[in-house]
């Protein structure tokens, strides 16, 4: 297993290539959406959370992602000692109509093929996504984590309906009309992701580049008064059975797989793991399930991360893991100490096991 960093687009940057090499990390997953643009109710030294109004604006339709870009990105990335592993989320501007199932649906499906195709010629060999109309939406922060520490956590989910404009929650259209999003069944939403996984898989195995898909965080039946697809385990395998091929993997978050309210999470990690199917992991830890949870450290919270690592060795995973959320610590550096700090803990695990 390898230690990786997440780093958001505004922190793309030489200076946390350096830190996430100083750390320990010999990887990089990279955001190049920007979740806080325009989003003033984003603290841009922490993860998004956002309000009813979203995180912010998405890019722009018309202009994906180069080339030349990603292969600066990986170049930048490699000068600091480290490889870039994996982009992590489409830019909701690039296929709002594939998740709403829009007039540009298609015209946007072969957008994310060319993306497809870039990442394969840059050398990038994981795609994430979540495949959800909602989002990431709901949370609040608070001094929930040891010691009063900066967290995130959910009392509710968000059921408050999606403005028109918004998907994933990010703007897409500001100048949409008013109203809301209708809301559509839950089987619609699995046929909408059988559609781009249809299309999207056979380009991504010829492009040599796999396809992650994230559970939903937070992990509720509904968001914004829209379904969710993959909030209980056993619905991670319906997603990879749509399409059994290794390009179609998983985003094996462990902390959004406790928070669910049913399985168990060291038997999910083993039942998904032995599959050979997982192309990176998310690690953080918490207390409680939805729809009432608070993160917490890495080693303070209900699930035995020694034991979850164990586990994942034992079933041969040889991938990335980094840690996707952790509180933050009181100093001047309140990101960069929080993720210090996990990621020595995971790197300590890590050399116990070998």
């Amino acid at each position: 297993m390898k230690l990786g960093l997440g780093l958001y687009r505004h922190m793309l940057t030489r200076e946390n290539f350096q830190f996430a090499r100083q750390a320990g990390a010999t990887h990089v997953v990279a955001h190049l959406v920007d979740y806080f643009k325009g989003g003033a109710h984003n603290p841009r030294d922490n993860q998004p959370t956002g309000t009813a109004l979203g995180w912010g604006q998405a890019g722009d339709p018309a202009s994906l992602w180069s080339l030349e870009d990603l292969r600066a990105l990986r170049r930048e990335v490699e000068a600091a000692g480290l490889k870039l592993e994996a982009i992590e989320n489409f830019d909701p501007a690039h296929w709002y109509d594939v998740l709403l199932n829009g007039p540009n649906k298609q015209a946007q499906l072969e957008n994310l093929k060319t993306i497809i195709r870039r990442l394969g010629q840059a050398g990038i060999p994981i795609m994430g996504y979540n495949f959800s109309l909602a989002g990431v939406a709901g949370r609040v922060i608070g001094p929930f984590a040891r010691g009063g520490a900066e967290s995130v956590g959910l009392d509710g989910p968000l059921n408050e309906p999606m403005p028109r404009g918004m998907v994933w929650n990010m703007v897409y259209d500001p100048h949409a009309p008013a109203g809301t999003v209708p809301s559509i069944t839950s089987e619609e939403l699995w046929r909408r992701l059988a559609d781009f996984l249809r299309e999207l898989v056979p380009v991504a195995e010829e492009a040599g580049v796999t396809l992650a898909a994230h559970p939903d965080d937070p992990p509720t039946p509904t968001m914004r008064g829209q379904p969710r697809l993959v909030y209980q385990p056993q619905h991670y395998q319906r997603l990879l059975d749509l399409q059994p091929s290794p390009a179609n993997a998983l985003e094996f978050c462990v902390g959004t797989l406790a928070e669910m309210t049913a399985g168990d999470i060291y038997e999910t990690v083993d039942h998904y793991s032995r599959q050979g199917r997982l192309a990176y992991v998310h690690l953080r830890n918490i207390t409680g399930k939805v729809p009432h949870y608070r993160e917490t450290f890495i080693d303070d919270g209900d699930v035995d991360m020694v034991r979850v690592l164990r586990i994942l060795k034992q079933n041969g995973f040889a991938g990335v893991i980094i840690p996707d959320h952790t509180p933050q610590l009181a100093c001047a550096a309140p990101w960069h100490a929080g993720m210090a700090y996990a990621l020595g803990y995971i790197q300590a695990v890590l050399k116990t096991l070998d």
